[in-house]
């Protein structure tokens, strides 16, 4: 049940759930949705029991015996108890509420029950049946020990066991053989009892007959005495009382005067002490008018240094306000123009983006990348500005340009092979030396100087005015 829960003076709240670790025993608690409480009371029962037991002689007899048990109030007993004996027989959890769970059920009493049947045969069976009957105190101590040293793993205390008189079991006549046998007994002890006390008292009745008669002299001499001594001791009282009075009348006058001179010297020292508290209030009064005065001109001072102090206090938070403000408003427009440029250059991030995508659509409608690479190509007049570059790449180079013939066609020569080899030969060496920079060696031709720029063109001029030859060949 959820809430504040407090237990009665003879229970305890057992709590479990999260926030403990194991369990919280305690007499008032909070009990939270994700907790369960129950309430365990620790107040003891009375257990009966009738216990047959066989002593080491082989005698059977039955033992009745009172226990009295309950949870011990110690917090580890207390939680062996809570962990161990607050559930049902079957293992279930006891019912929950603000009913205590109650200390005698049937299991713990069985429980209880087989612990003391063991130990008391245990310690019976180590007995004869006369240490048992002389040795009562002990053989309940005993009991009593092994049985709590096996209780105290349950959190379990003995506060009192009885042990009644031991009763034959079934078919069994021993105790009745010893009761009779000490009647007997007890009877004719009895009647020597009688005789012997008869004897005893007519030899103390004369006795004291004696003694009275003695001790009543004796009273009588002592009192004598006493008289005597007590008239002695009164006289003497008398006389120190007479003795006394007059000392204390001496004493009295004596005082009457000391206090009479006491008076006029006191009177004296209080008007000398009232002069001088005079004198000293008027000093004080000095001092009062002068501190006064002191203390105005110092709040003056101290009031002009506080305004001082106000005026340069505020400037410098005005002057510490207009550069927050200054630096807020800087720090603002860097925000808004960081955000501006982010915003544009993200649009622009997206228009690209867009374009893209379209022109992924369109390389879909013309067949491929390579015909919108074709298409863009035609767009952007790219193949008109490739021509444009390769004719003014070309523009001004001025080729030389040698050609040759071998004679008319179908003419029957001879010297035709070696004729062409020479002719072609110069046209050769000039193109290598002009391109490389290379010359042929000197047994094998003779070059000319390279021409310079305008030597060349001068020549080129020349040559396109040249005139045709027979053989169709341009020299």
């Amino acid at each position: 049940m959820v809430g504040y829960h407090v237990s009665d003076a003879n229970s305890y709240i057992v709590v479990t759930g999260g926030g403990v670790q194991d369990v919280k025993i305690v007499k008032k608690a909070w009990v939270y949705p994700w907790q369960k409480a129950n309430v365990i009371s620790i107040s003891p029962f009375d257990f009966e029991i009738a216990l047959q037991a066989m002593t080491i002689e082989k005698l059977q007899f039955a033992l009745p015996a009172v226990f009295t048990i309950g949870p011990d109030d110690e917090p580890s007993a207390l939680r062996k108890y809570a962990m161990l004996l607050t559930g049902n027989a079957d293992g279930t959890p006891a019912s929950r509420g603000a009913t205590p769970t109650q200390t005698g059920r049937a299991h713990v009493q069985t429980i209880v029950k087989g612990i003391i049947e063991g130990e008391t045969r245990v310690i019976v069976s180590g007995m004869t049946m006369e240490e048992i009957f002389k040795e009562r105190q002990m053989f309940k101590t005993k009991i009593i020990e092994n049985v709590q040293t096996e209780l105290d793993q349950f959190g379990l205390k003995i506060y009192n066991a009885n042990v009644k008189e031991l009763q034959d079991t079934p078919g069994s006549e021993y105790f009745q053989f010893l009761s009779r046998k000490a009647h007997e007994g007890a009877s004719n002890q009895a009647k020597v009892d009688v005789a012997n006390a008869r004897m005893i008292g007519e030899i103390g009745e004369a006795e004291k007959r004696g003694r009275t008669r003695q001790e009543i002299s004796k009273i009588d001499a002592q009192t004598a005495v006493l008289e005597t001594q007590r008239k002695s001791e009164k006289a003497t009282a008398d006389a120190e009382l007479s003795t006394t009075q007059t000392k204390l009348n001496m004493q009295i006058k004596l005082a009457q005067i000391q206090a009479s001179r006491q008076a006029e010297s006191r009177d004296a020292e209080l008007q000398r002490e009232v002069e001088i508290r005079r004198a000293e209030m008027e000093l004080e009064k000095m001092r009062a008018t002068e501190l006064v005065q002191s203390k105005i001109k110092r709040e003056s001072a101290q009031q002009v240094a506080d305004a001082k102090f106000y005026t340069d206090t505020k400037g410098a938070d005005g002057t510490l306000y207009k550069q927050k403000q200054d630096a807020e408003a800087a720090y603002y427009r860097a925000t808004k123009e960081a955000e501006a440029t982010f915003f544009a250059k993200k649009k622009e991030a997206e228009g690209i983006t867009e374009m893209a995508r379209a022109y992924g659509q369109m390389a879909t409608v013309l067949g491929g990348p390579q015909g919108l690479l074709q298409y863009m190509m035609l767009q952007n007049n790219t193949y008109e500005k490739l021509a444009k570059a390769n004719a003014t790449a070309i523009n001004g180079l001025q080729p030389k340009i040698s050609v040759w013939t071998t004679g008319a066609e179908g003419a029957a020569d001879a010297s035709a092979p070696i004729r062409n080899l020479f002719q072609s030969l110069p046209p050769l060496l000039s193109t290598v030396q002009e391109q490389t920079g290379i010359l042929p060696p000197s047994w094998m031709a003779q070059m000319p100087p390279p021409l310079d720029n305008a030597t060349e063109r001068a020549l080129m001029k020349k040559g396109k005015n040249a005139t045709m030859n027979g053989d169709g060949a341009v020299h």
